[in-house]
């Protein structure tokens, strides 16, 4: 059955409020910190987690004390302080996560995370993403949040996360840029990119942080009730303020009801499209780069005839890939092609559920890839690899093997 994780959020939630759950339901202070050390960025905090009480509730706090004083490599004063207040533009936090080897979804979801946030900051104030010169997101305490919880999630083997709607907040807050209105622009740009549900709860604080909501909206598949689930766990994160209500995200852990079928919810990951136009390359080089595309991590590669400046034939070449996939592409694609520049934008893919199965045909075994939609098989496809090994081994046409496959799981199905 998958597990699945919902974040309750009566008073919002933070970055280091999704940390206390998560220690909370049992993830342990030890492995944060030793995986957390990876990133080369220790010797600039300290991790501290202790018990607090929330009117009357008890629940994990954490905090991210920054150390004052750093070791310096150079004698820059301007530049050390830099480093001292922790700010960072996205390309050398993207940097920081690629080095560390964390396990493989922490280190994607980190990725994602802060490629989101870089976007949202980069609409706010008109500038591409990596031109993001990170304040109070880039710095030391924002990496150690988003790191750390993706690193949590990961170790509980959470499968789907989901959210509640959530509470607005209000009043002013102070940020690097001076005072704001809160919500402040970065959170209000993350919640209309995902569409997120919102609602005023009467406390006018800061309430949803930008880090607490870029966590959110890039790994959560849905906001609104909790999925129907077998509850096992709860986890429950302290806020740092005492607020009317208790200051306490709640992290709700469960098996999904019913089968994996029935559990399935569509997903939405986020991907990165590049874009070229080429004139002037020879046609036998885009399959050897198509291959290489793949080998570093492609999803998709396709091109398109196009008509280019003084009526040339051309062609479109896209590239789909995940965020961390972006600079090994655009290397294959300066390395292998024409091209003197790509574009990349971000969107959402809408991904279905899907698994590999091993049906018997009449053949042989052949691999089957099923996809479900809202609880519901609604596709299933003969690996092309499979169906072409029976063809040759056995002198048949490949169109009578596919045909076998899809009759076989047909009646394997029903």
């Amino acid at each position: 059955m998958p597990k699945l994780a919902y974040l309750d959020c009566p008073t919002g939630i933070a970055g280091n409020m999704c940390l206390g759950a998560l220690i909370d339901a049992g993830v342990p202070p030890t492995y944060l910190q030793d995986q957390l050390a990876l990133l080369g960025i220790n010797q600039e905090y300290q991790l501290r987690v202790e018990s607090v009480n929330h009117q009357g509730q008890r629940a994990t706090q954490v905090r991210v004390n920054l150390i004052a004083e750093k070791s310096s490599v150079n004698n820059d004063p301007t530049e050390n302080k830099r480093h001292q207040l922790g700010h960072r533009h996205l390309p050398t936090i993207e940097k920081l996560i690629k080095q560390a080897q964390l396990p493989t979804r922490p280190t994607q979801w980190s990725l994602e995370i802060f490629r989101n946030l870089a976007v949202a900051e980069g609409a706010v104030h008109g500038i591409p993403p990596e031109q993001v010169h990170f304040h109070e997101v880039g710095a030391t305490d924002a990496i150690v949040d988003i790191v750390g919880t993706c690193l949590g999630l990961n170790w509980l083997g959470i499968d789907q996360l989901y959210c509640s709607a959530l509470p607005t907040g209000g009043g002013m807050v102070k940020a690097a840029h001076g005072i704001l209105s809160v919500p402040v622009p970065a959170v209000l740009k993350l919640w209309e990119q995902r569409q997120v549900p919102v609602y005023h709860n009467g406390i006018d604080r800061e309430l949803v942080t930008p880090t607490g909501v870029a966590i959110a909206t890039t790994l959560v598949q849905t906001f609104g009730p909790p999925p129907a689930m077998t509850l096992q766990q709860i986890g429950l994160g302290a806020g740092t303020h005492q607020l009317p209500i208790p200051n306490i995200l709640r992290l709700w852990i469960g098996e999904a009801v019913g089968s994996p079928d029935a559990a399935d919810v569509p997903e939405l990951e986020t991907v990165i499209v590049l874009e070229t136009q080429i004139d002037d390359l020879n046609p036998q080089a885009i399959g050897y780069t198509y291959d290489r595309l793949f080998e570093v991590g492609a999803l998709d590669v396709f091109t398109q005839a196009i008509g280019m400046k003084k009526s040339r034939p051309g062609i479109l070449l896209t590239v789909i890939c995940h965020p961390e996939a972006v600079d090994g592409c655009e290397t294959i694609l300066f390395q292998e092609t024409s091209t003197l520049g790509i574009r990349r934008s971000q969107q959402q893919r809408h991904a279905l559920a899907r698994e590999i199965r091993t049906i018997e045909t009449p053949h042989g075994p052949v691999r089957i890839k099923v996809a479900w939609h809202q609880g519901r098989v609604i596709n299933a496809q003969p690996e092309y690899e499979d169906c072409a090994r029976l063809a040759q081994q056995q002198e048949r046409p490949w169109q009578e093997i596919h045909q076998s496959a899809i009759q076989s799981w047909q009646q394997q199905a029903t």
